[in-house]
């Protein structure tokens, strides 16, 4: 009998030793697996809270200010942007400011304050990576001054223009109850619309010749997304603008636009994240990005990019 078992103990033993060299090795392979497992997990909770946080969505004006063509009534824009330090993607500066409407001067209100994300990033789902941030910003200022809670937010990123049509101006605005517009400044490859490889897209961006011009960005199913805006006169680089929550495509292009500032939307700038100022100087927010190539695309464009 121990003849008959012993060479197959003695196989399956040597197999293990091919697979699993010592059991260093082994145990990082069974940790890998657990942490794929976790990860697969993760996703599909999101995946599930997306869905049902997206039946809230509003795609439609709300507010009477959004039916006017000088949005009458509209007195408080409010931008929130998370800005990282240069090689750190844990540590952040979440930040709010409230500007006055129309001529978006007087700052009504800042709130900044350095973060740590826990949630990883996963495409797609940035949204329950910065969300929790930018929601206490907002309900600091709803506990502390309520009197100047933004009639619509900016948000430095997507909205309706998303792989699962709900990106992060969608679920700020849901969970807020707020009117949100995301405003981009790199288009996200999705549903059919590319940049690089489409050469309708890019005659498109050609055929921007003013501030004001914008076409749609329509997903393989025909479905309107969101526009691209050329911001101003001076800049060739068009912003991505789409629905965020309460407020619909053409009011949000239209309220982007009367947002810019030397040709390009406010309340956004001013500020970049620095070991040096960090949360400082917050009296704008922009849309962040590296400080070298913020300067490379003032120089081409000659305006900075706000929102």
């Amino acid at each position: 009998m121990q003849q008959t078992w012993m060479p197959a103990a003695i196989k399956l033993h040597r197999e293990r030793e091919r697979i699993f060299p010592t059991r260093k090795d082994f145990v990082y392979q069974i940790n890998t697996r657990m942490s794929a497992q976790v990860e697969e997990d993760r996703v599909k909770q999101w995946e599930s809270e997306q869905a049902r946080l997206k039946r809230l969505l509003v795609e439609e004006d709300t507010e009477d200010w959004q039916r006017s063509p000088d949005f009458s009534g509209l007195q408080r824009v409010g931008g929130v942007d998370l800005s990282f330090i240069k090689g750190d993607d844990v540590n952040a500066c979440a930040q709010l400011v409230v500007l006055s409407y129309p001529d978006l001067k007087k700052v009504l209100y800042r709130d900044s304050q350095m973060v740590t994300l826990t949630a990883p990033y996963v495409a797609g789902f940035l949204a329950f990576r910065e969300t929790p941030f930018l929601l206490q910003a907002l309900q600091r200022l709803q506990e502390s001054q309520p009197e100047l809670t933004p009639q619509v937010v900016f948000v430095d990123g997507n909205g309706l223009f998303h792989y699962r049509e709900f990106g992060l101006a969608c679920h700020l605005g849901v969970l807020s109850g707020l009117p949100c517009v995301g405003v981009a400044k790199n288009l996200l490859q999705v549903q059919g619309v590319h940049k690089t490889r489409n050469k309708e897209h890019q005659s498109q961006i050609a055929a921007l010749h003013k501030g004001g011009d914008s076409f749609p960005l329509t997903a393989a199913s025909g479905k309107v997304l969101g526009k691209a805006l050329r911001s101003c006169d001076k800049s060739s680089k068009p912003v991505y603008v789409s629905v965020g929550h309460k407020i619909s495509l053409d009011t949000a292009v239209r309220l982007t636009r009367a947002c810019c500032l030397f040709g390009c939307p406010s309340p956004s700038d001013r500020q970049t994240v620095s070991p040096e100022n960090t949360c400082a100087n917050t009296s704008q927010l922009q849309i962040h990005e590296p400080q070298s190539q913020a300067v490379a695309d003032q120089d081409e464009d000659q305006c900075v990019r706000r929102i």
